[in-house]
């Protein structure tokens, strides 16, 4: 039931964007009004929509903004000025919803930004979600899907933790709560809550912030207003550096375990695999991984939004930072690809992108069993692009590295590598230390992530490559990402290497990527 694709309605919404997108003429995004009441049905939901201003304003920054040779295409990136945490990733009636950190150009302190998808791939934008009143800003946040009605729980800047509720089809309007902040700041700091529902009520998660060591601080209310705390939450957090928060923190059951998965703004985001004591209300990590395996600044993946998809699996979509000066930017941030969380058998998590991305492929093309000889650079030839997705099998045999270079310029002057390495302890990286020639690119070290390699096992990845971003999922239990900007046209190329002995090749496919966004030219 969850994935579903619901093509009428994505139709619809396609038609709106190109409604809104012819009214709206080139030029500076124009200041718009504050918070609309919309209507209670789809239809005249969708009928107010079309004639929307903010949505007019939206159509016209994404035009305007689509020339920019750094935007991805099919990775989700708002319509217009900054943009970080994804919030209250959820599904409603039908419909994938994203909530986000959005900073309106006529008002730029956060709001909750708004998108909707029939599938996790193919997002459209809606108008602003939630506004500040009494807050200075609407901070991080989650959402608890019930029968007839949506809640959202986030941090209210200055005041406390704030409940707003909505329950019609596009989830366009939502009011808050009677007795807001329900969880004062002086009760609980300054914090991004998760909530979910027991049988006994309602429990809200409190990720402690902005610098560690992590407490997440758990409270529970009967009735949404009224909430009494119970203590900590997590029995043992020594898989986390003591400098680490738990920042944003979304807790689900996967499988027959449960799963925290959150962010530090020391390391950006992770998770705890464990068991739920639901009598003491205490979770008991006994595995710990990460999504981001340096700094979260610049380039990394920084925060999580998660959901479950219905059959005992999780959703998630990370934000990744920019690695470019943060004021020279008129966008700066992304969205991940949604991944599948799901839990194996040996208690392990196993992670893969949404099988809907699978929807974009276009112009596919294969490489055969090829040998690659020690120390040697085989470029794919009319393997090329900056949209693409690349599916490569790898046997290493006793190659001490293995690499596949992409974004490669015909000289080799610009390249990312991702690279497999053999050795007492594998692992696997994104090298952009040769990504750009451009001056003005923030340095990173390599992202390095643990990954054991079984003898027998091939080398299975999963290259996503979408203008500025690289994303790698390997054998369906491990994934990094970085932000790179090659700075040449024609660094598109790919290329692949064996270092130190001769490995092979079995097989390769890529597939261009075709745009989610019907207004792209790209």
């Amino acid at each position: 039931m969850f994935d579903r694709y619901r093509p009428t309605f994505f139709s619809i919404v396609c038609l709106l964007g190109c409604l809104t997108t012819a009214a709206a003429s080139f030029g500076a995004p124009p200041k718009v009004k504050g918070r609309r009441t919309y209507a209670r049905s789809l239809q005249e939901q969708i009928e107010q929509l079309k004639t929307d201003e903010q949505m007019a304003q939206f159509a016209k920054s994404r035009r305007r903004l689509a020339t920019d040779r750094y935007r991805p295409i099919y990775h989700y990136v708002n319509p217009e000025g900054k943009l970080s945490d994804p919030n209250g990733l959820c599904y409603w009636q039908g419909r994938y919803h994203l909530f986000y950190q959005a900073y309106p150009l006529e008002d730029p302190r956060q709001h909750w930004g708004h998108a909707v998808s029939d599938d996790l791939v193919h997002w459209k934008d809606l108008p602003l979600a939630i506004y500040p009143s009494i807050e200075d800003a609407c901070y991080s946040g989650s959402t608890l899907v019930e029968k007839d009605r949506v809640i959202a729980l986030y941090y209210g800047a200055g005041v406390g933790n704030m409940v707003a509720i909505s329950s019609d089809p596009l989830l366009l309007n939502w009011e808050k709560i009677p007795g807001n902040p329900v969880i004062p700041v002086s009760v609980a700091g300054h914090n991004d809550p998760c909530i979910w529902k027991e049988k006994d009520g309602y429990y809200a998660l409190l990720g402690k912030r902005p610098s560690g060591p992590m407490v997440q601080q758990l409270f529970f209310s009967k009735d949404l207003q009224n909430w009494k705390y119970l203590g900590p939450f997590v029995e043992g957090t020594g898989f986390l550096k003591r400098s680490e928060d738990g920042a944003v923190p979304y807790f689900w059951p996967i499988g027959d375990k449960h799963i925290l998965i959150f962010a530090s703004h020391q390391r950006g985001a992770q998770y705890l695999l464990g068991d739920y004591d639901k009598i003491n209300h205490k979770f008991n990590p006994f595995a710990h991984g990460r999504f981001n395996f340096g700094t979260i600044y610049p380039g990394g993946v920084h925060a999580p939004s998660a959901t479950p998809d219905g059959k005992g699996g999780v959703y998630v979509i990370n934000n990744i930072n920019a690695a470019l000066p943060w004021g020279t930017l008129a966008w700066n941030e992304i969205m991940s690809l949604a991944q599948v969380l799901t839990l194996n058998e040996d208690n392990t998590l196993g992670i893969e992108p949404h099988p809907a991305v699978e929807s974009l492929h276009d112009n596919h093309k294969h490489v055969g069993a090829t040998s690659l000889s020690a120390n040697q650079d085989i470029v794919l030839e009319g393997i090329e692009g900056n949209a693409m997705e690349l599916a490569a099998e790898i046997d290493p045999q006793n190659a001490r590295e293995v690499c596949i270079n992409v974004l490669r310029s015909p000289d080799n002057e610009e390249y990312t590598s991702v690279k497999f390495y053999r050795s007492r302890q594998d692992a696997l990286a994104i090298d952009s230390s040769r990504s750009s020639l451009r001056p003005d690119v923030l340095g990173r070290p390599p992202e390095v992530s643990p990954f054991t390699l079984p003898d027998g096992e091939p080398l299975k990845l999963r290259i996503f490559i979408d203008k500025s971003v690289v994303e790698v999922f390997a054998n369906g239990r491990q994934f990094l990402a970085l932000r790179v900007y090659p700075e040449r046209e024609d660094s598109v190329g790919v290329s692949i290497r064996a270092q130190g002995s001769d490995a092979v090749l079995r097989r390769l496919d890529a597939w261009q990527m075709k745009s989610i966004y019907a207004e792209s030219k790209n």
